[in-house]
């Protein structure tokens, strides 16, 4: 247990340079003290002691404004930066080395029974506000935008913004888009067109300008 506890320490101070001292740590991190409550939480789950696990849940939900859900599997060194509003439910699992940040949202679309929440693999990454909906997985080193609703499966390696979520990039590569929903933008249209004609103007009257230099050359020579 003090193993886990000095990794979660550990974690925090690769993931957050605010971080100053392992006292500020423990005495001040939301995120940590949710994780640690969610432990003993999801312990009482397991023995079927599914009221004690709900009133730890809650208190620790009063105390750090994170709800993590008794029955949510979570793996090893997550970390939740700021963490408020952060939601996390019964059936959502989470892998090793994942990161939250505030406003988070891993919930069911209330539409299934069963495994209704999404399952997060090891090194994902959700941004500020992102929500993750339904039982849904997302791939290793996957990272989902700010503000993101994401609804439908995300494979490893990729980046996913929007909403709903879209994939931008996917191993590497920044992904086309197939359909551009760009509007036109005649003001921007006809300025091109104008810097079109300045640009040929302007080298019209360099061209002009190199020729009557040649002329001027010229008649100063016969003149001599």
């Amino acid at each position: 247990m003090f193993k886990r506890m000095k990794e979660d320490i550990h974690c925090i101070f690769e993931q957050d340079p605010a971080a100053r001292s392992s006292f500020e740590v423990i005495l001040t991190y939301s995120g940590l003290h949710a994780i640690w409550a969610h432990r003993i939480a999801h312990a009482f789950y397991k023995r079927n002691l599914r009221f004690l696990a709900r009133v730890v849940s809650q208190v620790s939900r009063f105390f750090t404004g994170i709800e993590i859900h008794p029955g949510a599997v979570i793996g090893r060194r997550l970390f939740i930066d700021h963490g408020m509003g952060v939601v996390i439910g019964e059936t959502c699992e989470i892998g090793d080395d994942v990161t939250l940040y505030q406003g988070v949202t891993l919930g069911g679309t209330g539409k299934e029974g069963g495994k209704r929440h999404p399952t997060l693999h090891n090194n994902v990454l959700v941004a500020s506000g992102a929500k993750v909906l339904g039982s849904i997985t997302i791939g290793e080193n996957s990272k989902v935008g700010a503000g993101s609703v994401i609804l439908k499966e995300v494979p490893p390696n990729s980046t996913v913004v929007g909403i709903p979520g879209k994939i931008v990039i996917s191993n590497g590569v920044r992904v086309k888009d197939r359909l551009d929903h760009t509007l036109p933008d005649p003001i921007a249209d006809e300025i091109k067109r104008l810097e079109g004609k300045i640009q040929e103007l302007q080298l019209r009257t360099q061209q002009l300008e190199s020729t009557n230099g040649k002329k001027g050359d010229l008649h100063e020579h016969s003149t001599l």
